[in-house]
């Protein structure tokens, strides 16, 4: 298994709506192998394939109830709502306080290829929500005022220089 470099704010990747994967087979296995180790090793919570350069629609989790790997994952439903703290692997340093439904029902595939729906709520639900977006090219950052993006401004042009 690898550790893949993760891309920071400001690489074009992250902005871009991810493609739908056909067959989960061994170079989409790799992927997301690779991907969960590039999570645990940065201390994430979560990563999506955008994250590591590739535009395919593929997530891992791991809130610490165990490894959940999905391609081409969606919300099929949505309830409530919370704010809570998030931070970002491609937004070192900055942590924000996001709106975000409490509880998803989330259907994707998982390794073996086999359609999964997987019922979420609390960090769990907001984990999933955060690494779809992704897949879409949304970042926390466009979940802010833009006031509070004003204040972080600095913060993302110090990232975006080390990218």
């Amino acid at each position: 298994m690898g550790v893949l470099k993760v891309r920071l704010y400001g690489n074009p990747a992250l902005r871009k709506k991810c493609q739908e994967i056909e067959e989960v087979d061994g170079k989409i296995k790799k992927l997301l192998n690779n991907m969960a180790d590039t999570m645990y090793h940065d201390e994430g919570i979560g990563l999506a394939a955008p994250q590591v350069g590739v535009l395919k629609r593929a997530i891992v989790v791991d809130v610490g109830e165990g490894l959940t790997a999905l391609v081409n994952p969606k919300i099929l439903w949505r309830q409530g709502k919370a704010t809570g703290p998030e931070g970002c692997l491609s937004l070192p340093g900055i942590f924000l306080e996001i709106k975000r439904s409490q509880e998803v029902i989330v259907e994707g595939i998982d390794k073996n290829g086999e359609t999964q729906q997987i019922g979420a709520a609390g960090l769990f639900a907001r984990a999933l929500q955060h690494e779809i977006d992704h897949l879409n090219g949304i970042l926390i950052i466009d979940h802010i005022s833009r006031k509070k993006l004003k204040s972080i401004r600095k913060q993302l042009r110090k990232i975006e220089k080390k990218r």
